[in-house]
């Protein structure tokens, strides 16, 4: 195939041809850039616009004329007309440039710039102790701005004053999107306060606030609510606080704990002055002259303004007409707004504000860098989804018990995270106490968060936070945690015994534990009408909420949770027909074999076991 001379009008002379001359047979060789627009391959080909977008359509690309493609979709449609794609020199070397500037700008920090920035604080705690109230305290306490002191929120996050100092704040739901980020890998905060009502004492939320504070290893500052109340029982608090493991400095600890009232505005300023102590001793620093690098709270889509993107900045400064990479998208800061919707012109490390002028919305905990100019970031955006690729299909598995020798010996896991959920408090004691005593010097177990109930979603957030597995002893997993678990690949193990539940553990971290029978829930149903058929045999009539019911399947039947038989569907009809499966949202009558005590109300739960090596 003759080589076609169409090139020279590209714009740019981004585009250039050459013939690979090592042989006679090879195809002919195409240099592109890292990223090109459709227009300018069809140009290149010497086919027409309409012609190039039907190719990119038949490989599942949906582009037009001036949108750009990446260099591996170029390449595929460059091979169709047998020659062969390839980078070049130039631009190989200008995006490796880029990204490597961008990595060094995430792992280094130059020691001449450096200066101590604010720290970023997220305010945890069992609900209705006082969060909020205490937000709103801070807020009023602050005197950085006449006009900032009652403004409404306009963005997650703000900062406050005290002594010159400044105290940045995150105003996220709890510990759940504390760890929801955090499991995407942005560690945003430096200082986690601990709120637990002086009335009420440490409550199941502020135990799981404390596991997932200590995961993330963020230091806690402990502040005692509700001091005014005539039930107050500070001392209590602090016992309790004892029990679960984290001693005040009153009591000999390490954790500073101050009394405070948010509503009559009581120890305030006292807790903002130890957290600056806090900070002081974590030696938080950045560089305030370099580019700006940040962590993304939130997205959204203003009908008016566009894509409005709050942001955190991490390190350097950002600057109005700075260009922009987000994740994979970009784009040029046209405006910026802090937490009162005043137009700012420039954001210091740790100070959160809105930015506009990104192409499109990104996802909480992308990171932000600046760059050079926009054809940089554009050259960079198709560079990068590439490396996300590549980095998605070379990440490490999931810890799970069956894998766990293989990663502890290629050194990959120097630690198991074990979430551990019991039945009942009596059991958590000595299965964590078991746990932990298997040890070794390769590998430590540890138990992060253990309580009773049902796994949660919360429960696996924390296990793809901590890349730790889930471990249920006489307990179950809720449909949504299941589900939560299947898309993260997150190992949920459960057991009734003791023993075997210590004994598969140990089994892993030695490399011997062999295929295990793993639960799976298909579905659920509600049990709405009861019905009789015989003499004997009764029929549940229900509305399946969840998955699918399916004839001859293991059920069991709970009633206020707890399971009060198991056995097999023996029957399952839709109105008088006999059906193999129903789907959620339908309803149908099921007959149990062995089983006629229903209740409506009951829970049929649908499940099989896997084999999993």
């Amino acid at each position: 195939m003759t080589t076609r001379s169409k090139t020279g009008n590209v714009a740019g002379s981004r585009l250039k041809k050459t013939t690979d001359s090592s042989s006679a047979e090879k195809a002919p060789v195409i240099e592109i850039s890292a990223v090109l627009s459709v227009k300018e391959l069809a140009s290149l080909l010497d086919i027409s616009d309409v012609d190039a977008i039907k190719r990119l359509m038949k490989i599942g690309i949906m582009a037009n004329i001036n949108q750009t493609i990446d260099f591996e979709t170029a390449a595929r449609v460059i091979a169709e007309f047998g020659y062969e794609a390839r980078l070049s020199s130039r631009a190989a070397r200008k995006s490796s440039t880029l990204l490597r500037e961008i990595k060094d700008q995430q792992l280094q920090q130059e020691s001449g710039g450096l200066k101590p920035r604010p720290p970023v604080i997220t305010v945890m705690g069992h609900v209705d102790h006082g969060k909020t109230r205490l937000l709103d305290a801070i807020r009023q306490t602050n005197v950085m701005d006449s006009e900032a002191g009652g403004i409404t929120q306009r963005i997650g996050a703000y900062q406050v004053e005290i002594d010159g100092q400044r105290i940045t704040f995150l105003d996220t739901p709890g510990h759940e999107a504390f760890t929801a980020m955090r499991a995407r890998g942005a560690q945003v905060t430096d200082i986690a306060i601990l709120v637990v009502a002086a009335d009420d004492g440490v409550m199941p939320q502020t135990l799981e606030a404390i596991d997932h504070a200590r995961a993330a290893g963020v230091p806690i500052v402990v502040a005692i609510n509700k001091i005014d109340k005539p039930e107050a029982n500070p001392d209590m608090v602090k016992k309790q606080l004892a029990d679960a493991g984290l001693l005040i400095e009153e009591w000999g600890g390490d954790t500073i704990c101050i009394q405070i009232s948010a509503k009559e505005k009581k120890g305030i300023r006292e807790l903002l002055e130890n957290l600056l102590l806090v900070a002081e001793m974590e030696e938080l620093k950045a560089d305030f002259t370099r580019p700006a690098v940040g962590v993304v709270l939130e997205s959204q889509l203003d009908k008016t303004k566009g894509v409005l993107t709050t942001v955190l900045v991490h390190n350097g400064t950002l600057k109005v007409g700075d260009t922009v990479m987000v994740g994979t998208t970009w784009g040029k800061v046209r405006a910026m707004f802090n937490e009162a919707g005043k137009q700012v012109r420039r954001a210091s490390p740790a100070t959160p504000v809105e930015i506009l002028g990104l192409n499109s919305q990104s996802q909480a905990g992308d990171t932000l860098n600046v760059v050079p100019g926009e054809r940089q970031a554009k050259a960079l955006s198709g560079k990068r989804e590439l490396e996300l690729e590549r980095e998605s299909s070379a990440r490490p598995k999931a810890v799970t018990l069956s894998n766990l020798f293989d990663q502890v010996s290629t050194g990959e896991v120097k630690e198991l995270a074990v979430i551990l959920k019991t039945d009942v408090q009596g059991s958590m004691e000595p299965i964590r106490t078991s746990l932990e005593r298997l040890s070794t010097d390769k590998v430590k177990v540890r138990v992060i968060h253990s309580s009773s109930g049902s796994i949660t979603e919360n429960d696996v957030m924390l296990a793809i936070a901590s890349k730790g597995v889930v471990i249920g002893f006489n307990t179950t997993a809720e449909a949504g945690a299941q589900r939560l678990a299947q898309l993260e690949n997150v190992s949920i193990r459960h057991y009734n015994v003791i023993y075997n539940l210590v004994d598969d553990v140990s089994k892993a971290l030695e490399g011997m534990l062999e295929p295990a029978q793993v639960e799976v829930i298909d579905g659920r149903a509600e049990i709405r009408a009861i019905f009789s058929r015989g003499k004997k045999e009764k029929i549940a009539g229900v509305y399946v909420t969840d998955g699918k019911v399916t004839r001859s399947a293991s059920v069991r039947v709970r009633r206020q949770d707890k399971v009060i038989s198991e056995s097999t569907v023996s029957s399952l009809r839709r109105f008088k027909d006999d059906v193999r499966e129903v789907s959620s949202g339908y309803e149908c009558g099921v007959g149990i074999k062995d089983f006629n005590e229903f209740q409506v109300g009951d829970v049929l739960e649908f499940f099989r076991t896997e084999e999993v090596s």
